[in-house]
């Protein structure tokens, strides 16, 4: 759907509001190609052409919500429109006041339209991995194509968003449970990128082969790599920063918020609203700030605030939820090459899995390496270690132990596809820390 059909439709189903009504509706769709891989090779392939749009009415401090799938003919979506927004209506009569209603009352527009620039036909991105991969067990899926969200309103509100992205995931199997995992992703295809990280693949795959070493408990120097930070900015997301989990004092930063804690000042923690591929409005209407400072030098910045903890608890909105969808660390100054050469003797630890909180008072985290986790001696990569839990607190891990930041940072956009293709990223650098805590 194009933005003025998009428009022309939410106007047509506006000028159906009677009395002190008021109409939102909210447009989330996706062009994308989806091709699956197995054994290296190309197994399914598919189109996704889908739209669907919420309704949201609202009368008084009462507010009921429907949505639909678009069929992309106006008549007939206009039709079921209608429909819903009559059902809403008889819904809206028995329905209480809702205390932490909040939708923007002031009009705004906005248009961030983006071309796709280098995105290649699915199949040729496809080959370009199969290529690479030659005479290895790839499994994996591409996804790629543009993301839509638009927003009009009774009021006036007229926002449209669309960004073309792509998203290749991908493992390569050896053999028990022994595989190393990978991703690329971002705006602008480059098949270079490909072929130097299964070169990289090659040889990890090499390494793997080798007898693992089984670690004793205790506290090991360590490199995470991306991916690895990634997942620990997942718990940090998990009730880090959001308004009510603060207010009501479930945060697991509770301790930072107090001054008793804190992490290392080279960690600057944003959620950047104008780098990744969320819309900069939300739902409701409200505009979002370029980005939302959540960990400042090491102390607590700012927290996420939605349109209903903002109404709850006084606070302007700054967030379309409680969760960063956008999170972005500041890099710090240590090459990517020369990793290794200061990890020194360690692990180089390239996923976590599983990671849930073990107290999440102390910002204690837990999970497993599985595979992709290697010792190091002396600067190179050895062998691969056992399956090993870890159990440590995040205070160590970006703070007393920190010893550096990488200067160069991965994009990773999320690969989830349910109910539509993903709009969440990270931007992250790699973390080199002097100890953490192996526990069995």
């Amino acid at each position: 759907m194009t933005p003025e059909a998009f428009f022309t439709l939410a106007e047509r189903l506006s000028a159906g509001l009677t009395g002190d009504e008021v109409l939102f509706c909210n447009l989330g769709g996706e062009v994308s190609d989806f091709v699956r891989l197995n054994h290296n090779r190309m197994r399914q392939a598919g189109n996704v052409r889908a739209a669907g749009l919420t309704l949201t009415l609202i009368d008084g401090a009462r507010q009921a919500e429907a949505a639909f799938d678009l069929s992309g003919d106006p008549e007939t979506d206009l039709a079921l429109g209608r429909t819903l927004i009559g059902r809403l209506r008889e819904r809206l009569a028995v329905l209480p006041d809702d205390p932490y209603l909040q939708y923007a009352t002031e009009p705004s527009t906005g248009m961030a339209h983006q071309e796709p620039r280098a995105l290649p036909p699915a199949e040729e991105a496809v080959a370009t991995l199969i290529e690479a991969a030659e005479g290895l067990d790839l499994v994996g899926i591409w996804a790629s194509g543009l993301i839509r969200t638009g927003l009009a309103s009774s009021l006036g509100h007229r926002h449209w968003h669309e960004r073309a992205s792509f998203n290749l995931d991908w493992s390569l199997y050896l053999s028990g449970d022994k595989a190393l995992k990978s991703s690329y992703s971002g705006f602008d295809w480059n098949p270079d990128v490909v072929h130097e990280r299964l070169r990289t693949m090659r040889a990890g795959l090499e390494i793997l082969r080798r007898p693992a070493r089984r670690l004793d408990p205790g506290r090991y120097r360590a490199y995470l790599a991306p991916p690895a930070v990634e997942e620990l900015m997942g718990m940090l997301a998990w009730g880090g920063f959001d308004l009510r989990d603060h207010r009501t004092q479930q945060t697991p930063l509770l301790k930072l918020v107090r001054g008793e804690c804190a992490f290392d000042p080279r960690i600057t923690l944003r959620e950047d609203h104008a780098r990744g591929l969320m819309p900069g409005f939300t739902p409701e209407g409200f505009i979002l700030p370029p980005s939302v400072t959540l960990i400042d030098a090491g102390a607590f910045g700012d927290c996420l605030v939605d349109a209903r903890s903002g109404r709850e608890y006084g606070e302007p909105v700054n967030a379309a939820s409680g969760s960063p969808e956008s999170l972005s660390l500041e890099p710090g100054d240590l090459p990517e090459s020369e990793v290794l050469a200061r990890l020194d003797t360690g692990l180089w630890i390239g996923h976590l899995w599983y990671c849930n909180w073990s107290d999440p008072n102390e910002a204690r985290v837990t999970g497993m390496t599985r595979f992709g986790t290697f010792w190091v001696e002396d600067g190179e990569i050895q062998c691969p270690i056992d399956v090993m839990r870890f159990d440590d607190s995040l205070y160590a891990l970006l703070g007393t132990r920190l010893e550096a930041l990488t200067r160069e940072r991965e994009l990773r956009l999320s690969p989830e596809t349910y109910e539509g293709r993903s709009s969440a990223s990270v931007l992250l650098p790699g973390v080199l820390v002097s100890g953490i805590a192996l526990t069995l």
